[in-house]
């Protein structure tokens, strides 16, 4: 049931090998959301980046929503602590039940999985499917590298310089939760046609 607060979707590494202060700045999103009256949906895994943000929220007093494939939840992927938990039967759906179900997107650092899921949102803005803000959690520089892509691709008529504007890149978690805020109280911003 969606609620009058907003829902965040957070993507991020389920990677349970990598530095305390990924996990450290996931948590205090998490901690932030919830304080901002928040709702968190992410993709409910029991590791790294994905439990941090939800332990964060559920320790400030918040809610998350996970959504996990089936066969994530039968490899014992999803994390017990989350109470309400959404089973789709693939990838695909998975994605398409939380773009439906929130207002805005946070990446945390990631791999494969959080890269393919942030430009899939980011391309769902360019070509108008979808109007959600979209921040680029920065810890230690992590997106540098494909901030720099992006803005080659701009550079290089890939894509249009208005469109360097489809995300935000925030360097703290406070940050980042008040790029949300203001974004969502702007409402939708317009952006040049792909074409």
């Amino acid at each position: 049931m969606k609620s009058d607060r907003a829902r965040i979707c957070v993507f991020g590494a389920s990677s349970g090998r990598i530095d305390q202060a990924y996990i450290d700045a996931a948590y205090e999103l998490g901690k932030l959301l919830a304080h901002n009256e928040m709702d968190c949906v992410n993709g409910a895994g029991a590791m790294g980046l994905m439990r941090a943000v939800s332990d964060g929220v559920l320790d400030g007093g918040g809610h998350v929503t996970g959504v996990i494939p089936k066969f994530m939840v039968d490899n014992g992927w999803c994390y017990d602590r989350l109470i309400e938990v959404i089973i789709t039967p693939d990838m695909h759906e998975r994605k398409q039940q939380m773009a439906e179900m929130t207002d805005a997107v946070i990446a945390l650092p990631g791999g494969c999985g959080t890269l393919e899921e942030l430009l899939e949102a980011i391309t769902w803005r360019q070509l108008g499917i979808s109007a959600r803000p979209i921040v680029l959690l920065n810890t230690h520089g992590y997106y540098d590298p494909l901030i720099a892509m992006l803005e080659h691709s701009v550079a290089e008529g890939f894509m249009r310089g208005s469109h360097a504007a489809l995300w935000t890149v925030a360097a703290t978690p406070q940050d980042a939760v008040d790029a949300i805020n203001d974004q969502l109280q702007e409402g939708p911003m317009n952006f040049d046609s792909k074409y």
